[in-house]
């Protein structure tokens, strides 16, 4: 009977919030500081519709440069003979033999194009070769990045950077066949 009593005056008159009371109060009373206040949408928000409109589809991963050689490049499966261009996703045969012949005009393409390109990757052989002043100095008026590397790390650069999604071009000079690794018979 005492233990009745008690849980009937705990039950009535608890001022100070015990969980198995009725009218328990929590700690926090205001809406705003209560972690179960929710948000309910206004009027407007309920009838609003989110559109959205595709104008391009992106490609899967642009193009790639899977190997090369003395006589050219492979790009996605397409055997490429000689100095190419590529503006994904064109690949163009280039009209140049050495790095001597990368001039204001051979370089007039990749400032042409639309979208600008943000950086041109310049593959000048076998070996890194000085560009002209002034091709730099054109291309640098038109906004545009230009990374001279040999082609190997040329064709490395470009897959990187099409793999980040830039917009990115290429002009390449293939490597020419290095003698120094050709295994001789005495």
């Amino acid at each position: 009977m005492a233990t009745a009593r008690c849980a009937k005056f705990l039950l009535q008159r608890s001022t100070q919030g015990f969980l198995f009371s009725p009218r328990a109060m929590p700690a926090f009373s205001s809406p705003l500081l209560s972690r179960a206040h929710r948000l309910e949408p206004t009027d407007d928000e309920l009838y609003q519709r989110t559109t959205v409109n595709v104008m391009q589809k992106e490609a899967d991963g642009g193009v790639l440069i899977h190997s090369y050689s003395p006589a050219g490049f492979n790009i996605d499966g397409n055997r490429v003979f000689g100095p190419c261009a590529l503006l994904p996703p064109a690949i163009l045969q280039w009209n140049v033999g050495t790095h001597e012949d990368i001039t204001e005009e051979s370089v007039s393409l990749f400032h042409m194009v639309e979208p600008r390109i943000e950086i041109l990757v310049l593959g000048t052989g076998t070996k890194l070769e000085r560009i002209s002043p002034a091709v730099l100095a054109l291309l640098k008026r038109k906004s545009i990045a230009v990374e001279v590397q040999d082609t190997p790390n040329a064709c490395a650069t470009f897959n990187f950077l099409m793999s980040e999604r830039r917009v990115v071009a290429a002009g390449l000079i293939p490597p020419v066949y290095n003698k120094a690794l050709q295994v001789t018979e005495e």
